[in-house]
Order: structure tokens, then sequence, then C-alpha cells
């Protein structure tokens, strides 16, 4: 199963969100606009999240990716609530407690600011 999750509960969008995979984001974004509902693409693609609480926003924030923080926040804006994406995206926390803000100024990402509409 494409959604299936590992000993770490990362699925394969949070790989491709890691690994900077745009390919193969897109292709299961595809699959789940026609395979699944859209609650399921809420909670479990775009809000999804690991054994350490990260959603693959907070993962491609780590890895200063872009291309994958447009593309995720672009399907966002379709499936999600404004308040969702600030509270969820932007604002959610993992178990370290660390955001996508912390995640990307630990690896001196300061476009993520670009991206969140604040820079």
């Amino acid at each position: 199963m494409l959604l299936g999750r590992d000993k770490e509960g990362m699925t394969a969008w949070h790989y491709a969100a890691k690994w900077r995979n745009s390919e193969i984001l897109e292709k299961l974004w595809d699959w789940a606009k026609e395979k699944l509902k859209t609650e399921e693409i809420k909670y479990r693609l775009l809000l999804g999240t690991d054994k350490n609480g990260r959603t693959a926003w907070n993962s491609a924030a780590e890895r200063c990716n872009s291309e994958i923080l447009l593309k995720v926040l672009e399907w966002a804006k379709k499936k999600l609530t404004t308040e969702e994406i600030n509270n969820n995206l932007f604002l959610g926390i993992d178990i370290l407690r660390r955001t996508a803000w912390h995640r990307a100024a630990e690896r001196g990402n300061s476009e993520i600011s670009q991206i969140m509409g604040v820079g």
C-alpha cells in the first residue's frame, strides 16, 4: 500500500519530501486525488505525522527543500483551511517541540519565510 508506514511511522510521502523526490511526491499526490477522500488526503498526506510528530512539511523544511515546500503548500491550499495550514503546517510541533521554522533555522533555510508569506 502506498501509504503504509515503516517502523518510524513514515510513509512514501514523508520519504519523498525528506529526500527531495518531487517526481514521487507528485505521483503520490495524483494517486491520492483519484483514490482518497479529502479527509484522508488531509490526515494521511498533508497532516500525517511520523513517530517523531513530523509531517512531510517539517522534513522538507529541515532539508531546506523549497521546491517541495512550495508544492506541498500549493496542495495544502486546495485541501486545508487557512487555519489548518497556519496551525498544523507552519506552527505544528514535533516531539521535540520544534516547528518547521525551527527545522529550517537549524539548517540556515531563510527561504522558508518567503514561502510562508512573511519574507
